[in-house]
């Protein structure tokens, strides 16, 4: 072959050659592009789902931190969306560029809705925290008032008490005589038409003025009460007396004079007098007679 036809085409042949393995190069080089760009696609793919599952899983934990249906109610709808989302990212292909950039942009929209929800429950349990507190101190300031109430009423009760006690009346210089029909003192008791006693009730600034029944009680030497007077209230039970008589107290010194009328047979020995006025036995006294 000539010469001058055959270097033209040694140089023709490997351009072709030389370009040959340019075209292959750059087909691979793209194919390599393409291949990491779906591999990208998929790992981003793979990070949407599991933010998705993230996202539902806060929605479970943030309903069992509180007790609000309502709220709860939202939690539960909000959660429900978020799953049915990622069952829709699940089914599309990591190539479906449009499914994946809404589903990309609805993910962005379900990370805004649980960051409110984050807050508002926050809120909310600070605000119940606060409540609690409150609630505490309050309870702790009725407690120490409720002390506070129960220490004066047991003073009050106390005091109540010690003033009563001051407030009660004492006979003093009980005396006791039998009269004889004439009315004058008799030595025996075969003779006795009438029994007196005599006492004093003393001074007390403290008792309250006005009429008082005074009950006097004879009890003979076998402690049966000498009848006449009827019966009184005296520690929770009614008690028979042998007289009984209204004065006027004006809380000074005040002598009283009782009469029992003779109505049985009379013994021998020791006689017990006992004075009673507002419930309460204020003298009492033995005298022995033949």
């Amino acid at each position: 072959m000539n010469k001058k036809v055959l270097i033209p085409l040694i140089v023709v042949i490997l351009a072709l050659c030389g370009a040959a393995t340019w075209l292959f190069l750059s087909l691979q080089e793209q194919k390599q592009v393409v291949q990491d760009m779906e591999e990208l696609a998929e790992l981003d793919k793979q990070e949407m789902e599991n933010e998705y599952e993230r996202f539902t899983m806060q929605y479970s934990e943030m309903k069992t931190q509180i007790n609000n249906d309502s709220i709860i109610a939202q939690l539960t709808e909000e959660q429900m969306k978020t799953q049915k989302l990622l069952e829709e990212l699940k089914q599309v292909k990591a190539s479906d560029a449009r499914e994946i950039a809404r589903l990309k942009k609805e993910l962005a929209t379900v990370r805004e809705v649980l960051r409110d929800y984050v807050y508002q429950i926050d809120s909310l349990n600070r605000l119940n925290e606060n409540l609690k507190a409150e609630n505490s101190r309050v309870n702790a300031e009725l407690n120490e008032r409720n002390a506070q109430v129960a220490g004066l009423n047991s003073e009050k009760a106390s005091l109540s008490e010690k003033v009563a006690i001051a407030a009660q009346l004492d006979a003093t210089n009980i005396q006791m005589q039998i009269l004889g029909k004439n009315g004058k003192a008799a030595k025996k008791l075969k003779d006795c038409k009438q029994m007196r006693v005599n006492f004093t009730i003393t001074k007390n600034v403290t008792a309250s003025n006005g009429n008082r029944t005074v009950y006097v009680r004879i009890q003979n030497p076998g402690g049966n009460t000498l009848s006449g007077g009827g019966s009184f209230a005296y520690e929770n039970r009614n008690i028979e007396c042998s007289a009984k008589k209204v004065i006027e107290y004006t809380g000074e010194e005040t002598p009283v004079t009782v009469y029992w009328n003779m109505t049985q047979m009379l013994e021998a020995g020791d006689y017990r007098v006992s004075i009673f006025v507002d419930g309460n036995m204020i003298g009492t006294k033995t005298f022995s007679f033949k």
